[in-house]
């Protein structure tokens, strides 16, 4: 069985090919207090995700997901929610106070990675909508506060945000090219297509309190 042994880390490199099915029975774990497995999402992210990884800031979850023998397949984190964007901001109708007070109830996905070795169709999709669904408990028992949405922000000359359309993210438009931290608005960044999911119905209520 190849491997590749990638920042102090044993990959296995055996091909994962087949439909959603055959793969077997999957795992998807928040790991964000588990020493050793943060050590390994952390590395696939740094090895593997074209971002990289510098660790996190603020609150955040990490969910691994796993084959039934163990083996890592995919990542995914969230954390911080932008501090302003206008297709997000115009989509919950809250005003500058608002934002201020109730950004910590949003959380934004800011990795995503399938590993290189897997190539199961629909895989991605399937792994949104499970950690969506326990992603609002699982913050609570961490932080004591639910979410109420969750954004991402997919850079369009890399992706076409295939498996978020497909697990019903909502888009909203683009980002204006600029980054956050660009305060004289002369630094260009790729343009991101904006997609939030709402994880209650009433959001807006939630949010503009």
């Amino acid at each position: 069985m190849p491997s590749r042994k990638l920042s102090g880390q044993n990959w296995d490199s055996t091909p994962v090919i087949g439909a959603l099915q055959q793969v077997g029975p999957l795992t998807v774990r928040e790991v964000s207090t588990e020493a050793t497995a943060k050590i390994r999402f952390a590395a696939a992210l740094a090895e593997f995700h074209y971002l990289g990884y510098r660790g996190t800031v603020g609150e955040n979850l990490q969910y691994m997901v796993t084959s039934e023998s163990g083996r890592l397949l995919a990542c995914l984190l969230l954390g911080s929610a932008a501090w302003k964007c206008k297709p997000r901001d115009r989509f919950i109708g809250w005003n500058l106070e608002q934002r201020q007070r109730n950004l910590h109830l949003l959380t934004g996905n800011s990795r995503f990675l399938i590993l290189p070795f897997v190539q199961v169709p629909h895989l991605a999709s399937w792994v949104l909508g499970r950690v969506l669904r326990y992603l609002s408990a699982d913050w609570q028992t961490k932080y004591g506060h639910p979410i109420l949405l969750v954004e991402t922000f997919v850079e369009r000359e890399r992706f076409a945000g295939t498996c978020y359309k497909a697990a019903n993210w909502l888009p909203l438009g683009s980002t204006a090219g600029r980054s956050r931290q660009d305060r004289r608005h002369t630094l260009q960044v790729p343009v991101k297509d904006v997609y939030v999911y709402p994880l209650v119905r009433r959001f807006r209520e939630g949010l503009s309190a």
